[in-house]
């Protein structure tokens, strides 16, 4: 039992930290790669550079307080809500009323006060999602 409470401590302050890295930022994004360590495929690395000279070439986050997300892309901001999941090492990102019909998963593979990347999946690809704060 003791160790059971000291986990799901640790947990929370994991996922605390998570939190006080992500909110309050704009977080721009700067560049969008294939994951490292990916098998060589001519097709997601154009994916990769298509994305990021087009849709991802006016995109921010951010993270606000009540778990309210915004994604604003071309200056048109999309609101929704995220919740940190797997102990702070991944971001669930719903539609404003919560519901997960419409999930977006992406996992943190790296995040400190300046930067923040994330693996997400479009189409049948992995990629990274590179943002800086601004």
């Amino acid at each position: 039992m003791r160790y059971l409470l000291l986990a799901l401590f640790l947990t929370a302050c994991n996922s605390s930290h998570t939190n006080s890295l992500l909110i309050h930022k704009k977080w721009r994004v700067y560049d969008f790669v294939v994951p490292p360590g990916s098998p060589y495929d001519n097709t997601q690395i154009t994916q990769a550079i298509d994305l990021k000279r087009g849709y991802y070439s006016n995109v921010y986050y951010q993270f606000l307080d009540n778990n309210v997300f915004i994604a604003t892309i071309d200056n048109k901001p999309d609101t929704g809500k995220y919740q940190l999941l797997s102990n702070g090492a991944v971001i669930s990102i719903t539609a404003p009323n919560g519901l997960r019909d419409a999930e977006n998963l992406v996992t943190i593979t790296n995040l400190d006060e300046t930067h923040f990347d994330m693996k997400v999946k479009s189409g049948e690809y992995y990629f990274i999602i590179k943002t800086k704060a601004e």
